[in-house]
């Protein structure tokens, strides 16, 4: 279904900033890390470029050092950063993050009249096709990005493109009616939807899991990988269900897990991979991410992921394929 596409992401860049407190619930003064390159659509792009797709990231950074950290490490990685703004009027965008005990977590954002959502963009900008439009639905509580998102994803789906969607329910990003309106035409128009089970509740309040997944099966997309974290994942395409186990390790960080996931699944698929693998391999690298701090540190490419599995076998959470 993707093979042969480019992928492209229109979506907010940032840094982010994590306390070493946990429980802090950020009002308590402690000790942070930072800044980390971050923002979910560059997440996956940095990601699916490490894993061998062509990309191409569109955004806005300040000319701050912010900015060029950001810049320097998608180059770094291949990802194409023609479509990325420096704007000198603004500052780059930054989120601050502190975990508890249970593995929920905080977040400040600060990217209103920052460059993260100050993106001047027209469909005109995209590349030539094919193109294949990776959408994370917490930017869409930008009004702007969420203008550009919708322009790209019309565009692409009317060049003949495919779009791909991680639901990616942040509450902190997505509190008004538009939004939430957006992502419901974005979920209309997705041949791939990759959410997590934490995204369930959000997408279809008072369903169970199995009528969630139901509900989305029969949404419209071709592809649907439900991401479960430590406990695998379900994909459902081609006529086929493939439940793959997770892997048991220790968790440092899971910010970002489920966007390295997401790269590594729909940069597989546009290069010909099978539904399975593509999979095995996105469970793999989402495993890695959480093993370290920072939301882009854990990246990783095809030899340290076959070196993941095959030194860590997958944990089987008990439920029947």
């Amino acid at each position: 279904m993707l093979e042969g596409h480019k992928i492209v992401t229109v979506g907010e860049l940032l840094v982010e900033f994590i306390s070493h407190t946990k429980g802090c619930a950020l009002e308590r003064i402690g000790e942070f890390s930072g800044p980390y390159p971050s923002g979910a659509p560059a997440i996956f792009l940095d990601q699916a470029s490490r894993m061998g797709a062509e990309t191409e990231m569109f955004g806005g950074v300040g000319d701050d050092g912010f900015g060029r950290l950001l810049l320097e490490r998608l180059r770094a990685d291949g990802v194409g950063t023609e479509g990325v703004s420096v704007l000198p009027d603004r500052s780059t965008g930054t989120a601050f993050v502190s975990y508890y005990d249970d593995g929920s977590r905080d977040f400040i954002f600060h990217l209103a009249n920052t460059a993260a959502d100050s993106l001047s963009f027209t469909a005109e900008m995209l590349p030539p096709g094919p193109l294949a439009l990776h959408v994370s639905a917490a930017s869409l509580g930008s009004a702007p990005l969420r203008r550009a998102i919708l322009s790209a994803a019309d565009a692409v789906k009317g060049s003949g493109g495919k779009i791909t969607c991680d639901p990616n329910a942040r509450p902190q990003l997505m509190q008004d009616d538009e939004a939430r309106g957006a992502l419901e035409r974005i979920l209309g128009q997705a041949d791939c939807l990759m959410p997590s089970t934490s995204d369930l509740d959000h997408l279809y309040p008072g369903l169970d899991e199995a009528a969630a997944i139901d509900r989305l099966v029969h949404s419209g997309a071709e592809i649907l990988a439900i991401k479960r974290g430590a406990k695998g994942a379900t994909i459902i395409g081609d006529g086929a269900k493939y439940d793959l186990p997770g892997h048991d390790v220790d968790e440092v960080d899971p910010t970002g897990a489920g966007d390295c996931f997401c790269g590594t699944f729909v940069a597989l698929l546009a290069q010909g991979v099978g539904l399975e693998e593509a999979g095995r391999q996105a469970n793999a690298a989402g495993a890695i991410a959480v093993t370290r701090r920072g939301p882009m540190e854990g990246n990783s490419g095809p030899s340290q992921i076959s070196a993941f599995l095959s030194s860590t076998p997958a944990v089987s959470d008990g439920r029947e394929a």
